[in-house]
């Protein structure tokens, strides 16, 4: 008997009948393909693991293979996407890697469906071999059987008490004719045709990897001979690695920093003495969705149609001459009827025979003989294994700087676990200060920490939990700090030190003044100042950073007192204060900038002029010439005040001699009245061609005292010394 598939029934559970092809002569990574026949299942453990803090971790399995193997790795759904953007398979001693398989992403429901036998609804003993009608079986029922399936059918039968029992009878077509079996007799069934045995073992394997329906296996395939090393790297997303330090601080004020990294394994897989490294750092991370199927969209062409044409008969031409048998060979360069230029466009390249391109290279364009399969990848690390072992185009670049932690010694780490481990035990330079922001506490300083980082290492931000005097003093935030940095860190209020700010208003004065342009140019210092009263009440001596708002847009703002800040940083100034036990002390901070104001010379009044010439700031020789322009001006002004004077007269002239016409149209031209109205018409219009006369000349003064008063602006160039 063929044991391919030998399984035993009961008579009772008939339902569990497919279960007994799945364990007999099944395994899990069984492939029924000549090349896999030979492989030899691996296993690649995690060892090593550098997890960044951008989200997400690099992870590197290694292991040890003999001949063709197969690694099986498990993951999320979710991560596969990840695995297929960044994997980096490597066979280190002159194997080579030769597939790397990986389940689709359609439900398993779907990929049952693709099965001669559908495996779908968990069907029973009877529906399965009702899916394979007319396959030939061998089968025990007890006595062997073997035959055609024609179908199953259901048959009931009465029993005592009016009770009926339904049974499943299996119909086949042996070689003595048709013959009916009840499937409860039946202890074993064996599938006569290799192919369908083999589509219903591989059925069965993916049912059985599909019991997680979040989870892919990915197989890696090694081909090669005897023993060698082989790893696989791949970046998934990985919590962000955390840090905390604990500063302590001893009576002189002396700082000694712990710090510590927290880490947590959210994978499936336990870590078992690994490799551990933690990098602080923004490489540059996104996510692609390279698992789903992505089909490109093609134009639908209709073909064109045309009205059929009647079949024609000629004549044969008594004359011809028959063609030579060159004539009827085809042509050396001819191919399927179509010319080739050359044997390279048969490969491809220019559009030849065969695909979107031509030739046996096929698709756009087609792949030239000569052209490499792929290009080696680029990877520093290990480049001349991974040439060997894998066949793939690669380029990298870096991304930005990064600072390492690499862990000391292996390290253990169960799934789903956390950890805490040490990167930083030592002491550090430093010194006690109290921070004074107003914006912060308007009263009281904070107690703080000048600290600087003498270690080697680049401290990741995090919280500070800070002890002085082996008491707990507080809680501080620490920012990203290189090596050599320098932190500011608060971590309490010191009410020991009041401080009482006070400000002083801005004052404005002119410092001096000159003519250049046909204008007034003035320049103003302003002063603004800010008081700070210290008060320490404590025993011991301070020292107290004031921290004075410095806005970096105000750049004109110089400041005078101090000449310079103790530091400054992009929105502050600091200023140290040595605050004496008991006493108080002032700080004083004054800060000025120059302000320069252009006023046009022939838009200055009289008393803007009189304001001018009276401050001790203005030279004697712009002072003396701002009196010159005045009295250009009002002689200017005296000519136009004239001149309207007289447009006035003329108008109130002019209206009385509407009146009169009006008064002359009604009057008989014979009267006394009328020859009076006549003579004072006249007079009028002499008046009127006086006063004409007079603004004609009055303009024209004032045109030349005008154009003299602009020629003698215009040549001004007085400095304010």
């Amino acid at each position: 008997m063929n044991p391919r598939m030998l399984f035993s029934l009961g008579p009772i559970f008939p339902t569990f009948a497919i279960l007994g092809f799945a364990l007999n002569g099944v395994t899990m990574a069984e492939d029924k393909s000549p090349a896999a026949a030979d492989a030899q299942a691996a296993e690649a453990p995690v060892r090593r693991v550098v997890l960044f803090n951008s989200g997400v971790g690099y992870f590197e399995r290694q292991g040890v293979v003999t001949g063709d193997a197969t690694i099986d790795l498990v993951f999320n759904v979710d991560d596969v996407n990840d695995l297929l953007k960044s994997m980096v398979v490597q066979d280190a001693d002159g194997g080579r890697v030769s597939t790397v398989t990986y389940g689709s992403r359609d439900p398993i429901t779907r990929t049952l469906a693709t099965f001669a036998i559908d495996l779908n609804d968990e069907p029973s003993l009877g529906e399965l071999l009702q899916q394979i009608r007319g396959e030939q079986i061998s089968l025990e029922a007890p006595m062997p059987i073997e035959g055609a399936i024609v179908g199953i059918e259901t048959q009931r039968r009465q029993l005592e008490g009016n009770q009926t029992i339904e049974t499943e009878l299996l119909t086949l077509l042996t070689d003595k004719g048709l013959r009916r079996v009840p499937l409860d007799s039946i202890g074993s069934i064996q599938l006569a045709r290799p192919e369908l045995d083999a589509e219903l073992r591989q059925a069965l394997r993916t049912l059985a990897l599909g019991h997680a329906t979040d989870k892919k296996t990915v197989s890696l395939r090694f081909t090669g001979e005897g023993e060698r090393r082989v790893s696989v790297g791949y970046i998934l997303e990985a919590p962000v690695w955390k840090t905390s330090y604990r500063l302590v601080l001893d009576d002189e004020g002396k700082p000694f920093l712990q710090g510590w990294a927290i880490v947590e394994n959210t994978t499936d897989a336990d870590w078992s003495d690994v490799q551990l490294s933690l990098v602080s750092g923004r490489p540059i991370s996104f996510a692609m969705d390279l698992y789903s199927p992505l089909f490109a969209s093609r134009p639908v062409v209709t073909p064109e149609l045309y009205a059929s044409l009647a079949p024609q008969v000629y004549d044969l031409d008594l004359f011809a001459v028959d063609p030579s048998p060159a004539m009827n060979a085809p042509a050396e360069s001819e191919v399927l009827g179509r010319r080739v230029s050359s044997p390279s466009a048969i490969r491809g390249g220019g559009g030849g025979a065969g695909g979107f391109g031509g030739g046996g290279g096929g698709g756009y364009g087609g792949v030239a003989a000569d052209m490499p399969a792929a290009m080696a990848p680029a990877s520093p690390a290990s480049r001349e294994q991974m040439e060997l072992s894998v066949t793939a185009a690669a380029q990298g670049g870096d991304v930005g700087e990064l600072f390492q932690y690499d862990i000391d010694g292996p390290v253990t780490l169960a799934r789903q676990r956390s950890a805490m481990l040490p990167i930083v035990n030592q002491a550090i330079a430093g010194q006690k200060v109290s921070i004074y922001n107003p914006a912060v506490h308007s009263k009281h300083p904070l107690n703080g920490v000048q600290l600087q980082n003498t270690s080697d290492l680049h401290l990741m931000q995090g919280p500070v939990t800070v002890f002085d005097g082996g008491v707990y003093a507080g809680d501080a935030r620490i920012p990203d700090l290189p090596a050599g940095g320098e932190r500011l860190l608060s971590y309490a209020m010191d009410l020991d030190v009041e401080v009482a700010p006070q400000s002083d208003a801005q004052v404005q004065s002119l410092t001096t003044a000159r003519i250049g342009g046909g204008a007034l140019i003035l320049t103003y210092k302003q002063v603004r100042s800010q008081k700070y009263a210290l008060k320490n009440s404590g025993d011991d001596d301070k020292t107290v950073l004031v921290e004075y708002p410095h806005d970096p847009s105000q750049s004109d703002w110089e400041l005078v007192t101090p000449e310079k800040p103790t530091e400054q940083t992009r929105d502050a100034y600091r200023f140290a204060v040595a605050a004496v036990a008991g006493e108080r002390t002032d700080l004083q901070i004054k800060e000025q900038r120059t302000i320069r104001q252009s006023v046009a010379l022939r838009s200055l009044n009289d008393r803007q002029v009189a304001v001018f010439v009276e401050a001790p700031e203005i030279s004697d020789a712009v002072r003396a010439a701002l009196r010159d322009v005045q009295k250009r001006q009002a002689e200017i002004a005296q000519l136009t005040t004239r001149r309207k004077q007289i447009e006035r007269e003329i108008a109130t002239i002019g209206q009385e001699q509407t009146r009169i016409r009006d008064n002359m149209r009604a009057i008989d031209r014979n009267t006394d009245l009328y020859n009076r109205y006549v003579k004072k018409f006249t007079e009028q219009e002499d008046r009127i061609e006086k006063l004409r006369n007079e603004s004609a000349e009055l303009e024209q003064r004032t045109t030349a005292l005008q154009t003299a008063l602009e020629q003698y602006i215009a040549g001004l160039e007085l400095d304010g010394e």
